[in-house]
């Protein structure tokens, strides 16, 4: 399965709600409406295999040194084929040139983030300014999501 990562075009927000609404339901992501998802398009890089998309990721400017994976999915039915990898690869690879030097993630699988180089830090160690988008969710003040931090080689 040969897959293709490529920056987020308006055309590509319809296919990429549907893909995060999935998760969205099923509480594994804040779901994104089509006016964020629109007004953010150019945060995100989507995963192509063939003509379709099977995933996207965002990575979020916090601060000078500070950037956040976000939205990360991948079709439910190609889960496990590394299409995962294939995006966060994508979001490092834009974070260094832009010139951070820390990435974070909340997430429900920090084993794969482990894998990546990402390790376990305490939510407290984040800005305050990173949880502007919790305030958005229904699990807020009580998350169960896990912070995961990778330094980045300059």
């Amino acid at each position: 399965m040969t897959i293709s990562v490529a920056p987020a075009r308006l055309q590509d927000v319809e296919a990429m709600k549907t893909i995060l609404d999935d998760y969205a339901r099923e509480g594994l992501v804040l779901s994104r409406s089509w006016l964020d998802l629109y007004e953010n398009v150019r945060d995100f890089v989507v995963a192509w295999r063939g003509d379709e998309i099977v995933g996207l990721s965002a990575l979020h400017i916090c601060w000078v040194d500070l950037g956040e994976v976000r939205s990360l999915a991948v079709r439910q039915d190609l889960q496990g084929r590394g299409i995962g990898r294939h995006l966060v690869d994508a979001c490092l690879e834009q974070a260094r040139c832009l010139g951070l030097r820390r990435l974070f993630a909340l997430t429900y699988r920090p084993g794969f983030f482990a894998k990546m180089g990402f390790h376990e830090v305490e939510k407290s160690q984040l800005p305050h300014k990173v949880w502007k988008d919790c305030l958005h969710c229904s699990k807020f003040p009580e998350c169960d999501e896990v912070a995961v931090m990778r330094e980045l080689d300059p």
